[in-house]
Parts: C-alpha cells; structure tokens; sequence
C-alpha cells in the first residue's frame, strides 16, 4: 500500500472528529482534510489535519470542488446531507470514494421506503402507517387512541432530521400536536410514518459493508433526551457508552434479523451496500427489532464505537472499497468508553444567546489520561474557544468498566463551563449499565 496518503473527509461535527483520529492513527495517512470541519478539529493534532468550510453538505458541486483543490487519495463521505444528495455519486467519477451511494443510503433518507425494505425482507419492524397530510395523520391518531387511551406511538418525519424527527406520544393530545410539528421538518416531515410504540431497552449497531461481506463493530447505546432519564425534547444525542449491555444476551439475533438480513437484502434488490450501516434497535422482551438504519456513523455514537478499533482503519476502509473485506481481521479493545456531550444551554431550542461566549476548561480536559475531547461546535480565535452550535464538544472517556470510564468523563466536565453558566449536560450518561454494573459487581 502507497505512503504518505491524503484523506478527505465530508462532515463537521464530532463524529468526523472521530473519524478524522482514526485515519490519523494509519502509519499510510499523512494529510488529513475535513469539509466543513470546525476550528477544533485541527487544533493540536499529531499530522497535518486541515479542515475547510467553503462547501455545503447539501451541494455536492461544492465538495468536488473541495476534492479536486487537495486531490485525495480517499474521500469519505460521513454526513448524512451529503449522502443523500448524491455526493458519493459524483464524486467517484474521479476519485476512490467510502459511503453508499444515493440509492443505497435510501434506506436512512427515506424511512418510509426503509420500512418497506424491512418488511420484504422479513425484518422485526413495528406496525406502521404512512400519511402525506395532516388532517388524515391526526384522524389517524384519534382512531388509534380511541381503540386504546393509553398506547405510545411515535410521529416520525420520512426525511433527514438531524435525528430530531422521531417524536414519541403517550397520549392523543401529545399524538396530535406531534402530527402538526411535522410541518416544522419542511420537505422531511411533508410525508410521515405513525408507528406503534415499542417497550424496550434501545442499542446501537454498526457494520462495514463491502456489497457482500461484512464485519460488525462494537454495540453501542445513545442518550438522545435533553434531560436526565430521558426526559425533555429529542436531541442530535446528548452522549453514549460502548459497548451496550443490552445488546449482550441477544448478539447473534441481532446480526442475523437486523443486519445480514439488510446487507443480503440491498445486494438481492441489485443495491449492493457499501459503506457503514447503523442499525438503531430496541430489545423488547428479549426479541431484537428494528427502530432505524442509518447510512454512515452515529453522533455521538461514532465517537465510542470507533476508538476501540486496533486494525489499520484505512486498510479496512479500502478493503470495502475493494470488495475484500473477508481478507481484513478486525481487532478490537477490550476498553469501555463513555461520551458525554457538552452544549449550548437552550439546545435543542434556542441557544442563540450563547453563540460567542467562551468556553473554559477544555485544555484541562483534554490533558487527562484516558480522556479524549472532540470539537462541533467550536470556533477559535486567538488560541480560545467559544461556543458556535448547539453541541459543542465531545468528551469521550476510557476505563477498564463502565464506572472508570464514567468517574474520568465527569471529573473531565468538572473542568469546563461558559461564561454566563451557559454550559448544558447530562449528568447520567450510561446510567442503565451502571446499574447493572453494581448489581453484579
């Protein structure tokens, strides 16, 4: 394999981040580049990393753009937009290209055709009811509840959300303003799904797909609620841990129900899957069912689920490419890793009255053993930072259990704050393995 490789990749938040630090770690890469990026991305970093912005996710042209300025030896398409506007498509005309194309990352941007996959192909999915208007959606509802007061169901956008057009009832109140906020996802929520509501522990999982061959990487599991417990409005993801306990008594389920069954079916319908597939899933009752795929790494999910990766990440990116993953041994650690997302307070409503404040602590963070700090939304003037999004930072920690990779993660948070106490987090990150954890142990 050639030297000294440059690697594009096509994102900005701290997934990317995290993607950018496995390339890193590849003794074949020498120059990294991240479009957008953000400021934090390239700060300190051990090869030459460069992040640039005069690109939009959602214009494919505009990443060619950026792809023919540096001529990478690899592009990596990581953002879900960018996905599913075709970048992939575009952009392997000239160069080596990692990501689904369009067609095959369908199976995210478009949810209701991804619930027709999963029933063709005998995969566990809730009951579901599609809706192109809101007068039939919110019928819908009242008939549901009039059957049964007390069911949950979800009101869920067809279209790319930001993981934010997923919105559970409990009621036929909540069910019908849930039909109307629809509309405020625009093109994304014009079609949406009504599904039953499943009771269950939720996990994340992730596998490289080649088109035919696949591996799977470590379980993860998401907190996407505002609040503690789960509580408050759906979030882009508050935080994560990895590997997810959930997911131990039914592993083998779940890669053969949710994601052989996938990978197979793509390739049978003649849309080979190449690329990273995220399975979304619940465990109900000890039966694995589907809640979501995704077309790429999870946020903040990625950011635990790839650490943990020994193998060469760029030699297992190209043996994908190269449909010869079969000839690639994934190794792995045995660490437990814990990120804990810090935002703008206000996230996921308003946060415009923390943009531009600064952001302390962070280099005292980063400066812990077994801690890790990835930028979102970060900008840098002057060697400080200060806030510029809605998620700002992720701090990702390791330990030999889950309470040592909490207790570093929090001791971790315990350094940062913005001015004007406009930090926001979760204090309960992983609480459901810690649990566990101290009922077996």
């Amino acid at each position: 394999m050639a030297e000294s490789l440059t690697v594009l990749i096509v994102g900005g938040g701290g997934r990317e981040d995290a993607i950018s630090h496995a390339y890193e770690k590849s003794s074949h890469v020498d120059r990294i580049i991240v479009a957008p990026g953000n400021d934090f991305i390239a700060y300190e970093r051990q090869k030459e990393v460069i992040t640039d912005g005069n690109c939009s996710l959602k214009d494919p042209k505009s990443i060619l753009k950026i792809a023919r300025k540096y001529e990478p030896d690899l592009v990596d398409v990581a953002q879900d937009d960018a996905l599913a506007m075709g970048t992939v498509d575009l952009l392997m005309k000239e160069f080596d290209v990692f990501g689904p194309t369009k067609k095959e990352s369908r199976i995210e941007w478009d949810k209701m055709w991804s619930r027709k996959f999963m029933k063709r192909h005998k995969i566990p999915a809730p009951h579901f009811w599609s809706f192109n208007s809101d007068i039939e959606g919110k019928n819908y509802v009242r008939k549901l509840y009039q059957e049964n007061p007390t069911r949950e169901i979800y009101v869920k956008a067809t279209g790319l959300t930001g993981g934010k057009g997923a919105l559970k009832a409990k009621n036929l109140d909540e069910g019908l303003k849930n039909v109307e906020k629809m509309k405020n996802f625009g093109n994304a929520g014009e079609v949406f799904l009504i599904e039953e509501g499943l009771v269950g522990e939720e996990f994340s999982c992730y596998a490289i797909s080649d088109g035919k061959n696949y591996h799977v990487f470590k379980s993860a599991q998401d907190n996407k609620r505002a609040f503690n417990f789960d509580d408050g409005e759906q979030t882009g993801g508050m935080g994560a841990i990895s590997p997810a306990m959930v997911m131990e008594p039914i592993t083998e389920e779940i890669e053969e129900e949710l994601i052989s069954r996938a990978i197979n079916g793509m390739r049978k319908e003649g849309n080979p899957y190449t690329g990273i597939l995220y399975l979304g899933g619940v465990n109900v009752n000890g039966k694995p069912v589907n809640i979501e795929y995704n077309a790429r790494w999870g946020d903040p999910e990625g950011q635990v689920a790839l650490p943990p990766v020994k193998t060469d990440y760029l030699e297992i990116v190209l043996a994908a490419i190269n449909e010869d993953l079969e000839s690639v041994k994934i190794e792995q650690d045995n660490k437990t890793r814990m990120c804990v997302v810090g935002a703008s307070r206000g996230y996921p409503g308003d946060y415009s009255q923390v943009k531009g404040k600064r952001i302390h602590g962070l280099e005292k963070a980063m400066m812990m053993d077994g801690v890790t700090v990835y930028g979102a939304g970060i900008s840098i003037k002057d060697g400080k930072f200060y806030a510029n999004g809605g998620r700002l930072f992720n701090v990702v920690a390791e330990g030999d259990t889950i309470l040592e990779a909490k207790h570093r993660a929090y001791s971790a948070m315990a350094h940062v704050n913005i001015e004007g106490n406009n930090l926001h987090y979760r204090t309960d990150i992983g609480w459901r393995d810690v649990e566990r954890f101290l009922k077996t142990n």
